[in-house]
């Protein structure tokens, strides 16, 4: 019988490369997406293939979600609120989402014995200026008044529940902590920079800059990252770590939108918009974001393979051929 995996949020940007690679590789493929902010196109093209499969409805679905945790071998958990303007306009639905989404999955998967994968976030290093952010570091957070912590708070206590459920229930758990996914059918709708950039870049259009551009980030293609969920989830030895998952490329992001510019050959203008004008009065943001990934490069020998360059011209390449993509 073939490994069987399900992947909540499966018809998502990361979700639906995911779905394609464990095809790929012999898996009897199953995605459980109510398509809040993932889009079935991203999974169109699945749809009929053998061993494929998509169910419609939230992880909060105990009925639809119990099933398919009891035929899974594998749960890749991406379902979760995402994208920073989402978190800041809808706290609410980003903290009932994350926590109790990810609650209502373990408590599936250990019924089942299912191995879990739980996707978190740089988000949680919060304040931290110890760079490169290493997995046992100090975590430092914003005023709980200031909506945009929500996202790192409740993913913090996903992981917290999540080796909780290990420690005391014996449920096989990895944690990824994933920084700066990018690639093809991510789209801007939430707030993403680099699709955000590229899409303003084919259009002529200003290329926003929040803030003054000097903050940092590093951006990891999803190819690379899926082939480390998919490392950490055939491993044994992940069983009860947490893991960096990113690029060591560090860029600011007015050297972004100038990277965007060069590859795309757009002339578009950079224009710097306040933070409190793009998101919220007294929004705050790191200055910095860099992983130390020696960690899963000890136990999986990955290491990211492909350049900043190139994951741009694969972005821009996408959306020229999609010009129905949602753009920001």
């Amino acid at each position: 019988m073939s490994p069987r995996v399900l992947i909540t949020g499966g018809a998502g940007f990361i979700g639906s490369h995911l779905a394609e690679a464990f095809l790929a590789a012999g898996y009897e493929v199953t995605i459980l997406d109510n398509l809040s902010t993932g889009r079935f196109e991203n999974i169109a093209h699945l749809v009929g293939q053998p061993g494929f499969r998509f169910a419609l409805a939230s992880i909060q679905n105990a009925i639809v979600l119990d099933r398919l945790a009891s035929e899974a071998d594998v749960i890749v958990h991406l379902a979760a609120a995402v994208g920073v303007q989402l978190i800041v306009e809808r706290p609410v639905h980003t903290i009932e989402t994350n926590i109790m989404g990810t609650e209502a999955v373990l408590q599936a998967a250990a019924r089942y014995r299912a191995k879990v994968v739980l996707a978190s976030t740089s988000e949680v290093y919060g304040k931290g200026v110890r760079v490169p952010f290493r997995e046992d570091d100090d975590v430092v957070l914003g005023p709980t008044d200031k909506s945009r912590w929500a996202y790192a708070a409740s993913k913090m206590v996903d992981e917290f529940l999540a080796l909780a459920y290990y420690r005391e229930k014996g449920l096989p758990v990895v944690i990824a902590r994933l920084f700066n996914t990018v690639g093809p059918r991510q789209t801007g709708r939430y707030g993403m920079v680099v699709p955000r950039f590229v899409s303003q870049a084919l259009r002529g259009l200003p290329i926003t800059v929040y803030g003054d551009g000097k903050q940092s980030r590093c951006f990891c293609d999803v190819s690379d990252t899926v082939r480390a969920l998919m490392g950490l989830a055939r491993h044994p030895d992940a069983v009860g770590r947490v893991f960096n998952v990113g690029s060591r490329e560090e860029i600011t992001i007015r050297e972004l939108a100038e990277r965007v510019l060069a590859v795309t050959g757009s002339r578009s203008p950079i224009e710097f918009v306040p933070y409190d004008r793009a998101y919220a009065p007294g929004f705050e943001d790191m200055a910095r974001r860099v992983p130390d990934t020696s960690r899963i490069e000890a136990l999986l020998g990955w290491h990211p393979q492909v350049p900043l360059d190139t994951i741009l011209a694969r972005v821009a390449a996408w959306m020229q051929a999609q010009p129905d993509v949602p753009a920001y």
